[in-house]
Parts: structure tokens; C-alpha cells; sequence
């Protein structure tokens, strides 16, 4: 065995390792996995709570947890900066898609989610490649129930135009994430 499969089955042990913890943790209690716990946690860490959510925020596509909880726990955290809150949100989501967009086929996911859900996938795969495909990319990212990860991965290992992938996930993340950001501050601030 060579190196580079040696370090192929590392990495994919260790994100399988972290998916099976998280996804462990999820089952054994989901209330740590809500909001205010998120953003109860972070804020034990003082200083480095901005460096922290930021590292959470581009990991997190890893774990396949959805961002929105997290989102949420950052307008919580910083009630007082939620253009900050927003652009640590876009920013990670935006590097976690990449990620999983450039490292889908490395990873796994192919394998995975292809044994698992393979008309589901090719029914996505047909959809992106429609003219309308990337509009299709700009409303899943927008709609917070579906995840994003999954349009990164799928878009990933059919080698769509990186472009044609990012910019519309870009700008529905930016109104998903805007929304909750912008209007959870002014609602933090109006209630309490």
C-alpha cells in the first residue's frame, strides 16, 4: 500500500469517525444540537469565540449537521453584529461547499450517497444539468430544510462548471442566512 492510499483511508476514517460522533451525539441528547445550546457552548470560550464559530462554520459541512442552528446561534451570540454573524456564516458555508464540491470523490460521498440514494442522485445530477439548473441551485440553498452539502457533493462529482455551482449557492445562502441573521437580530432586540 503506497502513501497516498495509506493517507486516502486515514482521512476518510477520521471524517467517518466525525460523522458517526456527531451524528451519535444528535441521536444521544439533540438539545445539543439547538441554538441556544450551540451558542451557550461557544460562549465559554471568550476571545477566541469569533475564531471558533468561523472554524465550526466550515466543518460543519462535514458532519452533514445542517447550518442552520448554527446561523442561528451565531445571531445569538452577537446580537450586536449581524452583519458579522452573516458574513462568518457565508464565508463558512461557502468554503464547506467548495470543500465537499472538490473533495466529494476523495472523501467517499460518491460511494456513499450513490448506494444509498442513487435515483434520488441522478435525479439531482438531471436537474443541474438543465438549463435552469443553476436557478435550481439558487432555491435549494435557499430552502433550509434541504441540505446543502448534498447539492455540493452532487455538483462535485458530476464536474459541474465550479462557477456555475458556487455563485448561485452564494446567493441563496446570502438570502437563507440574510433572512435569519437580519430579521432573528431585530427580533432579538425587539423581544428582549
Amino acid at each position: 500500500m503506497n502513501i497516498g492510499t495509506l493517507s486516502k483511508r486515514i482521512i476518510i476514517s477520521l471524517w467517518i469517525a466525525f460523522i458517526v460522533v456527531c451524528l451519535g451525539a444528535y441521536v444521544y441528547n439533540p438539545t445539543w444540537f439547538t441554538p441556544s445550546s450551540i451558542a451557550d457552548f461557544l460562549g465559554r470560550y471568550g476571545d477566541q469565540i469569533i475564531i471558533l464559530y468561523f472554524v465550526i462554520s466550515i466543518i460543519r459541512g462535514f458532519s452533514l449537521l445542517p447550518s442552520t442552528p448554527f446561523v442561528i446561534a451565531g445571531t445569538l451570540l452577537f446580537q450586536d453584529q449581524p452583519a458579522l454573524v452573516f458574513w462568518i456564516s457565508i464565508i463558512g458555508i461557502t468554503l464547506s461547499s467548495t470543500l465537499i464540491y472538490y473533495f466529494s470523490d476523495y472523501l467517499g460521498f460518491s460511494q456513499f450517497f450513490e448506494k444509498k440514494f442513487p435515483k434520488q442522485i441522478q435525479k439531482l445530477k438531471d436537474l443541474l444539468e438543465k438549463p435552469y439548473g443553476v436557478f435550481f441551485i439558487i432555491f435549494w440553498s435557499f430552502f433550509p430544510i434541504v441540505p446543502t452539502d448534498l447539492i455540493s457533493y452532487v455538483a462535485g462529482s458530476m464536474k459541474m462548471n465550479f462557477w456555475k455551482f458556487i455563485i448561485p449557492l452564494f446567493i441563496g445562502e446570502s438570502i437563507l442566512v440574510g433572512s435569519i441573521v437580519f430579521l432573528g437580530s431585530y427580533f432579538v432586540k425587539t423581544l428582549g
